[in-house]
């Protein structure tokens, strides 16, 4: 991780990672967890394959749905590693996506508590970086992890 240009989210998830890879894959479990609460989620389209779509819709009310990420997938390495990027959408054309062009790195490795978490969110240049950081990257970013831990450590107790 480069302190210039990237931000990060570390967590112990109480969860297997086969766990929390399906509640980063599944839509309906994605959509549980991936916009910070009380706003709602709606997956249009989750590919999750080199090349495939990420595709969210946000509401506050949960009645009208407005744009949230148009993405696609990079890297998947199943149940250890997903890169996404907003910088190049889901149909595979350049983007200038608001608020900052990122591309994520999101690790799952075994843990004795369960799953070692951890996100990393690359930016290009300090600015954009200190934007989104200024933005809330911590709150927001931090606020989902926690809301992911929810629903996979949920899953586990079923």
């Amino acid at each position: 991780m480069n302190p210039d240009l990237d931000l990060g989210v570390e967590r112990i998830i109480r969860a297997p990672r086969a766990t929390v890879w399906r509640a980063w894959t599944d839509p309906a479990r994605l959509e549980q967890w991936w916009i910070p609460a009380p706003a709602r989620c709606r997956v249009e389209r989750l590919d999750v394959r080199p090349g495939g779509a990420f595709r969210t819709r946000m509401s506050d009310d949960g009645t009208e749905f407005v744009p949230h990420l148009d993405a696609c997938f990079l890297a998947v390495d199943e149940l250890e590693r997903i890169v996404f990027t907003n910088a190049v959408d889901s149909t595979w054309r350049p983007a200038n996506p608001a608020p900052v062009a990122m591309t994520a790195t999101v690790t799952l490795t075994d843990h004795p508590d369960g799953t070692d978490y951890r996100v990393v969110v690359r930016h290009g240049d300090p600015d954009a970086r200190a934007h989104h950081e200024k933005l809330g990257f911590a709150d927001g970013w931090g606020s989902v992890t926690g809301q992911l831990a929810a629903v996979a450590e949920s899953m586990v107790s079923r």
